[in-house]
């Protein structure tokens, strides 16, 4: 049984709506997934998360392995009860943040070998070892793994990176068979750098495999946008047209609009969290930066309009006051309405393709920020 359902198909674009069933509840596409990296978004309470309206989160394989450790949140039955949060959550497979961040981490077929970036110590991550982690946290969503690569690379490298994701991405399917985990979910990454043959054999290769849903992974990698929005221009179509398409780590609200017209359902990214803390703020004008001088005697809200919990009840002077003066209260104020801006967005993309107006609303979209 499919767990993925198309419900609204845009006539003008790809955009489409759908429902995915996971087994903490079904997910409205297209979806933004705020980032938890470490089990907690940062500055907000699960409670506030839901109350701006996020219906699952991403949770970061590599660091909740190192820290706290499986063993502490096996205590609790995994990922959701550990912090509290009842709603879906997809945990990426941590092979981009070792490749990021890990000290001395080196690659072969076995998995990655590294150093904790925290203390040092040695590990080794095999494909199997990703699920069977990923299944002690009990995600409703998991991620093969696989080998992210920078750019500019050279075609060699990125046919080696998408030759190994895609042997990597079997023997996550087969460890995920045998370890039976009921209603939890394995997604293929699409890789091959910013070559579009190599991504449509990853594609292909990926299809065969007939995953529950699919990842297009490497981009926003340091690559200009119009090549990452080509990228995902022609990796998209080669994914099932009858299952979820997930665009990984790319987040800006440009990138959020042009994407979903080009037929991806999910995004995750820390923008919205980490630029609030650095007093950045989204409105449906563009952005704006709380340290403004021009907002220290400023009355109104961050966006007029807003329903969000900070703009319904603070001022642009005091979240202004707050960051100057390096208050908690800004961090997790700012974050609140950045988080409410997003998915706000993705619900009135939802709504657009369902009246098949999503063109009037990228005109409209791009229209606002032009005032």
């Amino acid at each position: 049984m499919s767990v993925f359902a198309i419900e609204a198909q845009s006539s003008e674009t790809r955009a489409r709506t759908g429902s995915l069933a996971t087994a903490h509840g079904i997910v409205k596409t297209p979806v933004f997934m705020p980032v938890g990296t470490l089990g907690t978004v940062k500055a907000l309470s699960p409670e506030e998360i839901s109350a701006c309206g996020a219906q699952i989160l991403l949770g970061n394989t590599y660091h909740l392995y190192l820290r706290p450790g499986c063993d502490v949140i096996d205590i609790f039955g995994g990922l959701h009860g550990f912090m509290n949060w009842n709603a879906p959550i997809l945990t990426d497979s941590g092979g981009f943040q070792i490749f990021s961040l890990a000290k001395m981490a080196k690659i072969t077929t076995d998995g990655y070998a590294f150093q904790s970036h925290i203390d040092g110590s040695r590990h080794l991550i095999s494909p199997e070892d990703a699920v069977d982690i990923q299944l002690r946290l009990n995600s409703d969503i998991l991620m093969c793994l696989d080998q992210c690569i920078s750019h500019p690379a050279e075609e060699k490298q990125a046919q080696a990176a998408h030759e190994l994701t895609l042997d990597w991405a079997a023997r996550c399917q087969k460890q995920m068979q045998a370890r039976n985990p009921g209603q939890n979910l394995l997604f293929g990454i699409v890789q091959g750098g910013m070559y579009p043959h190599l991504r449509r054999l990853s594609a292909r290769g990926l299809a065969e495999l007939d995953f529950p849903g699919y990842a297009v992974g490497g981009l926003s990698v340091g690559e200009p946008v119009a090549l990452m929005h080509e990228m995902a221009r022609s990796t998209l179509p080669l994914l099932p047209e009858n299952k979820p398409r997930y665009v990984m780590g790319v987040g800006r609200p440009e990138d959020l609009v042009e994407m979903t017209g080009f037929g991806a359902d999910m995004f995750d990214c820390v923008m919205p969290t980490r630029n609030a803390r650095n007093g950045q703020l989204f409105t449906a004008f563009g952005k704006i930066n709380i340290n403004n001088s021009n907002f220290r005697t400023d009355t109104g809200p961050i966006e007029p309009g807003c329903t969000c919990y900070t703009c319904q009840n603070f001022s642009r002077a005091y979240l202004q006051h707050l960051y100057r003066c390096r208050e908690i209260l800004a961090h997790r104020l700012n974050t609140i309405h950045n988080i409410h801006y997003y998915t706000t967005l993705m619900a009135q993309m939802r709504s657009a393709i369902e009246k098949d107006r999503f063109s009037a609303f990228r005109d409209a979209f791009y229209n606002k920020r032009r005032q």
